[in-house]
């Protein structure tokens, strides 16, 4: 497989992809994030196997995922921003 086939699967998985929504990231993040549920959520798999080995960073990931969501600077894994932020 070429480079320009995988790109273009790449942006059509991208498209596929269902937007997350800001409040169930919130709540995913508050209340697991330190078992960094969140990111799972995101399709963040390998930064959410580091999040549950380290405990959410040793807490300070945890916090900075928090803040990170709440001023609407958390995308998904394809960089698109959270949908039904308010």
């Amino acid at each position: 497989m070429d480079e320009q086939q995988t790109n273009h699967q790449t942006e059509q998985t991208a498209d596929a992809t269902p937007e997350k929504d800001f409040m169930v990231t919130f709540l995913l993040s508050l209340v697991l994030g330190w078992l960094g549920a969140d990111r799972f959520y995101l399709a963040k798999v390998g930064t959410g196997i580091l999040k549950l080995i380290t405990g959410g960073g040793f807490g300070i990931w945890y916090l900075i995922d928090l803040i990170l969501i709440l001023t609407g600077n958390m995308q998904d894994k394809f960089g698109k921003p959270l949908k039904n932020r308010p």
